[in-house]
């Protein structure tokens, strides 16, 4: 539970929290030492004051022996008038005769334990007593007679008790200050946690701008060191590693270009040669009935292995032109349904698939590349999928726009399907999802070429696995302004 509520609390809410807990922590330690030492102070001062008053006052009195009641309640009542530093009411006990300067001849406050102290000592005792939550102070002293070590016990013990009401209302209005100064004190500390917070904080704003610039291909982003706190020294690597960021991206760049390029020029140049041994092995083909069996599967071998090459040859310069930013959408209004059926019908794969093509969707595309989508697509469900294989073509214009709404084809077929943890790479250069199957008829390119091209038409290709199973391929394209 604690986690979770930091975790929702920003770093700059626990600083200020963690500044202002430092700050009441120490005002309430400050404040309890005060208010120790002050209480102490007060009270050892009236306690001081109290005793030796009283044993002054005892000392002055002229007291005759043997005592009565009388005389010692007026004894009693003469020490209550001189109390310092305010009246006492003092209680006297001398044998079994007890008087007091009040109307009760024994205190309630005077306990037992300050009575064997003050009778077991020649110089008294005293004690702090709270009784119905009133404070008191007794001060118990016994009356001795003759000086210095030939003073002896006159039997009489006197007992002195006075109210610290008043003390403990200043010690009280001292806890009051305190509590009441210690919101100001929380207040103005405030202020300097909301300026430690600030200082804290820049590096870090300025730390994750830049991380969010970089995130967005800013990779010459620095962040501004200043100090040389621990702060400075994360924006300092933090430099240092957009630095090295930026040298290895680059490098990566100009070996991406290079292998491009690469890619490109071979392309180029086996297109020339690859188109005469095309023709070559069109001819053989023609010719492979009339040669022997051996002879013929060597020659149809060389005719499909040939065929293979130039496909791909084919589909690297496609993806070259893709890479280099060369490739031009030649868009055409065109009627979808017929154009999807001259695809099928130049491939001769009418009666292998199954569609669904309304007509009258019409829409601004790139007859050629939108040929190319389509056939990769089929080709591809043909031969890695099974049968059916179903192609359908629907328009939303529902919610269609200035830009006409969109079209969808949707290619199926009734195999196992697409595994799903190969879903996210199927879209991928050269990627085959059966390592099996790498010296299939295909170039590895298919699906990215599809995908280029929706993507230069504005659209996409998604792949998916159908509800009844099987892959399923869904292309998605702006139908664009038509006439």
């Amino acid at each position: 539970m604690r986690r979770r509520l930091l975790g929702r609390l920003g770093l700059r809410s626990r600083l200020i929290a963690a500044f202002l807990l430092v700050a009441a922590i120490s005002a309430a330690t400050t404040a309890t030492l005060t208010y120790r030492e002050a209480r102490s102070a007060i009270l050892q001062q009236v306690q001081d004051t109290a005793v030796a008053q009283f044993r002054d006052q005892i000392q002055a009195q002229h007291l005759t022996l043997p005592m009565s009641a009388k005389s010692l309640e007026h004894v009693c009542i003469q020490l209550a008038v001189r109390g310092r530093p305010r009246p006492w009411i003092v209680f006297g006990e001398y044998g079994k005769i007890t008087a007091s300067s009040s109307d009760r001849p024994t205190s309630g406050v005077v306990t037992a334990a300050l009575r064997d102290r003050t009778r077991a000592s020649a110089h008294g005792s005293f004690q702090r007593v709270v009784k119905g939550g009133v404070p008191w102070l007794t001060v118990g002293m016994p009356v001795m007679f003759g000086e210095g070590e030939n003073q002896q016990r006159t039997g009489i013990v006197l007992y002195a008790v006075m109210k610290l009401d008043t003390e403990e209302a200043n010690i009280d209005a001292m806890v009051t200050a305190a509590r009441d100064g210690a919101l100001p004190a929380l207040a103005v500390a405030l202020v300097p946690a909301l300026l430690a917070a600030r200082s804290v904080l820049r590096p870090v704003r300025d730390l994750r701008r830049a991380a969010s610039s970089m995130g967005k291909g800013a990779l010459d982003t620095r962040i501004e060191v200043k100090g040389s706190d621990e702060l400075a020294d994360l924006a300092w690597t933090f430099n240092e590693s957009a630095v090295a960021l930026e040298r290895s991206v680059e490098e990566l760049r100009k070996a991406e270009a290079r292998a491009r390029r690469f890619a490109s020029d071979v392309s180029h140049e086996l297109r020339t040669p690859l188109a005469g041994m095309l023709a070559v092995t069109e001819v053989l083909d023609e010719d492979a009935d009339r040669l022997d069996p051996d002879t013929a599967a060597a020659v149809r071998l060389i005719s499909a292995e040939t065929g293979k090459l130039a496909t791909l040859v084919e589909d690297l310069m496609e993806i070259s032109r893709f890479d280099a930013k060369a490739a031009e959408l030649n868009a055409d209004e065109v009627d979808v349904a017929e154009t999807i059926r001259k695809t099928l019908q130049r491939r001769r794969w009418e009666d292998q698939v199954t569609t669904e093509l309304p007509d009258g969707i019409r829409a601004m595309l790139d007859p050629r590349r939108f040929d190319i989508v389509i056939a990769n697509l089929v080709g591809n469900a043909l031969q890695h999928g099974s049968q059916p294989v179903t192609l359908r073509l629907y328009a939303d214009r529902a919610d269609a726009g200035p830009a006409g709404g969109r079209l969808a084809v949707e290619v199926a077929d009734g195999g196992p399907g697409v595994d799903p943890a190969v879903l996210p790479h199927i879209f991928d250069r050269f990627f085959k999802a059966d390592a099996a199957r790498t010296r299939s008829a295909g170039s590895g390119l298919g699906l990215a070429i599809a995908l280029e091209n929706a993507r230069l038409h504005g659209g996409t290709v998604r792949a998916a696995n159908g509800p009844a199973g099987g892959a399923l391929f869904t292309v998605e394209l702006p139908v664009g302004e038509t006439r």
